[in-house]
């Protein structure tokens, strides 16, 4: 067990895992765990607010593909929602594009020789009452706690650069 030096405050960082935060950059490790309490509960909140908008038991990876397909209401392919969500495996997309199709909310067609998806009505009515639901949950309580529109941005902006940061280093750790 590697012990905290006596001179820190016994409470911090907060961390998930102490023995990697003994590097020359520690507070990556208050990062990392920052993204893993986010990332667990944006996939609870967007699940839950698709319940609450009418559509119970999807999974977080259909919500999103459901969103990325109804963004700017034009059809998308499989390649370009793979690259737009950041998703290695094109089999998740398309499983979780047949189980939004079997709920009737995209449906499918072909343009040349590649799958095209587009959003249907009920997946556009459904879209639309996540975003009251989302407005009326998320939105409101954002801006009662004071959370700057600029500061947010910061924030996105920061967090892609960390995105391609590890995008880089697990490239470079498959040819360790």
């Amino acid at each position: 067990m590697i012990d905290q030096p006596k001179d820190q405050d016994p409470v911090g960082p907060i961390v998930s895992s102490w023995h990697l935060a003994q590097s020359s950059l520690p507070e990556l490790s208050e990062v990392e765990y920052a993204l893993t309490m986010s990332n667990h509960a944006f996939q609870r909140w967007i699940v839950r607010c698709m319940n609450a908008a009418g559509e119970p038991g999807m999974a977080p990876l259909e919500v999103l593909i459901l969103h990325q397909v109804h963004h700017r209401n034009r059809p998308k392919t499989l390649a370009d929602i793979r690259l737009v969500l950041h998703i290695e495996d094109t089999h998740l997309i398309a499983y979780a594009l047949r189980k939004l199709s079997e709920r009737g909310l995209v449906t499918t067609a072909k343009k040349g020789k590649e799958k095209t998806v587009a959003i249907t009505d009920a997946g556009r009515t459904l879209c639309e009452r996540y975003r009251e639901v989302r407005e009326a949950l998320l939105i409101d309580l954002a801006q009662e706690l004071g959370f700057k529109p600029q500061e947010m941005s910061r924030l996105a902006a920061l967090l892609r650069a960390i995105s391609g940061s590890y995008d880089h280093a697990a490239r470079a750790a498959t040819t360790v």
